[in-house]
C-alpha cells in the first residue's frame, strides 16, 4: 500500500486528520518510522496519545465495575446463579487482566479506582436486582487477591 506523506506539518496535515483518520494514523506511523519528527502533526498525536491512556483506564474502571457487580449478584442471589453470570465474571477478570498484562503501571489505578468502582457496583447491583442497597456491605467483602482470581466464586 503506497501512502501519500504530507512533506511539512501544515494546515493540510491536521486536515488530513479530520478528513481521513486512518491515512493519518499511517502517515503518523511512517513520519515516525522514518526519524521525519519535524514533519509530525504533534498537536493531534499528542491528543491521541492522551486518549489511549484515558481508554485504558476507562477499561479497568468498567470491567472492574462490572466484575463487582456480578460477584455481589453471585453472592447474594445465589438462587440465581447461571453460567451465564460465571461467564460475566470469567470475561471481565480476564479482561483486567489482560490489561493489567500489557500495562503493568495500570495496577497502580487498579488499586486506586477500586473502592469507588466498589460503590458503582453496589449502586448497580441493587438496581438490576431489587434488592435493597442495604443488602450489599457498604465496605469492600472480597479479598483484593480473591477479586482477580480466575477461580474465585463468591459463597
Amino acid at each position: 500500500m503506497d501512502i501519500q506523506v504530507i512533506e511539512k506539518p501544515t494546515n493540510e496535515t491536521i486536515c488530513l486528520y479530520e478528513k481521513d483518520f486512518f491515512l493519518w494514523l499511517e502517515t503518523t506511523g511512517l513520519l515516525l518510522k522514518e526519524g521525519r519528527l519535524n514533519e509530525l502533526d504533534i498537536p493531534n498525536l499528542l491528543e491521541e496519545i492522551q486518549t489511549l491512556g484515558r481508554s485504558e483506564r476507562n477499561s479497568i474502571t468498567s470491567n472492574l465495575e462490572v466484575l463487582l457487580m456480578h460477584l455481589l449478584k453471585y453472592q447474594y442471589q445465589p438462587q440465581k446463579r447461571t453460567n451465564s453470570w460465571r461467564l460475566t465474571i470469567y470475561e471481565h477478570r480476564d479482561r483486567i487482566m489482560e490489561s493489567l498484562k500489557q500495562s503493568p503501571s495500570l495496577r497502580v489505578y487498579y488499586q486506586e479506582k477500586l473502592l469507588t468502582c466498589y460503590q458503582k457496583a453496589r449502586k448497580k447491583a441493587s438496581i438490576e436486582t431489587g434488592l435493597n442497597i442495604a443488602t450489599f456491605p457498604e465496605n469492600l467483602p472480597f479479598e483484593l487477591d480473591l477479586i482477580l482470581n480466575i477461580d474465585y466464586l463468591p459463597e
